[in-house]
């Protein structure tokens, strides 16, 4: 049997950079997810495309969309019955089909650790986050007392704007009500998400969820759950020593590619160029994702190593009733 990491190096030709199915309906590209809307539900794939700093990275990482789109599922399946969500199916690796939903235009951002792009604002000076107060005398991936909620608005290109509930209220994007109705349900998500990192060694530092209303008017999340993509996580077992010595964390997370990123000079500014992902990063990358999945999930990654990955999701999807 031959060993994961060569099983990922002879993908790396063998990718999904891109989808065009024509008669899927009209399609919306996203920084990682190509979606097919039709009348009544969205056709979801994942692609490997990877993001970071809000840019689509040039070279894509074999298996990251079956990754991503399994933990999603995983994570949807794990947590329907506090919040629902819009799966209808998972008819391939790379493919959910969801309901077709009004998308709330806020990212309800949960961070239970200063972590981040929230130490990155702190170790600067700042001491409030999206309206949030963070005390003085924390160090870097300290845990907050109460895990902090930091929206930002959707942006359709460009960076997510960090915002406040005040600036949301105020601006008309949502009422009370709702803002408050689902942070409840953010709230709910990051304590089972807790629960289950808890039970594999694992933190969850912090994690992005996205809304949706469904057309009879119920709230469901939707996007993803609790994947590398959307979340960071520390091990538990070094987490109190390594904090104590001021030393990094180990993590598993897509923050040691903004890591790689900012080491080659690149934050996403303007004037900065996109560097190119050498064959060996790539690799290292895709056995990363892979390592999460199987220690968030306690599954064993079972990869389809079709050589023509687009052949496989048109013959999945053939068989959907369209």
């Amino acid at each position: 049997m031959k060993d994961i990491k060569d099983v990922v190096a002879d993908q790396l030709e063998y990718t999904i950079a891109a989808t065009e199915f024509e008669d899927l309906g009209k399609r919306y590209k996203g920084k990682v997810r190509d979606t097919y809307a039709q009348d009544d539900r969205l056709i979801l794939v994942t692609t490997d495309r990877i993001s970071a700093f809000d840019h689509v990275l040039k070279q894509t990482i074999p298996f990251k969309g079956q990754v991503l789109n399994q933990l999603a599922a995983f994570f949807f399946e794990q947590t329907a019955d506090l919040v629902p969500n819009h799966v209808l199916s998972v008819p391939d690796p790379n493919v959910l089909v969801a309901v077709k939903c009004e998308t709330v235009p806020v990212e309800f951002v949960i961070r239970g650790y200063l972590a981040g792009h929230a130490w990155r604002t702190y170790s600067a000076g700042g001491r409030t986050l999206c309206g949030e107060p963070m005390p003085e005398g924390l160090r870097q991936n300290s845990k907050f007392d109460r895990p902090l909620l930091t929206p930002t608005t959707k942006a359709s290109e460009g960076h997510d704007q960090d915002v406040s509930r005040r600036e949301i209220l105020e601006s008309g994007i949502l009422d009370a009500e709702t803002f408050d109705h689902l942070e409840g349900l953010a709230r709910k998500l990051f304590q089972r998400g807790t629960e289950i990192a808890a039970e594999h060694g694992l933190i969850l530092v912090d994690t992005k969820y996205e809304f949706g209303k469904t057309p009879d008017g119920r709230f469901v999340v939707i996007d993803e759950v609790h994947t590398p993509d959307s979340s960071r996580y520390f091990y538990a077992d070094t987490y109190q020593d390594l904090l104590q010595s001021d030393k990094p964390q180990r993590q598993l997370s897509k923050e040691f590619v903004r890591e790689w990123l900012m080491e080659h000079d690149f934050m996403g500014k303007d004037g900065q160029t996109l560097p190119d992902l050498p064959d060996s990063f790539r690799v290292e990358v895709a056995l990363r994702y892979i390592e999460l999945f199987e220690t968030v999930s306690g599954k064993t990654f079972v990869p389809d190593t079709a050589r023509d990955p687009i052949e496989r999701i048109e013959g999945h999807l053939a068989a959907l009733t369209v």
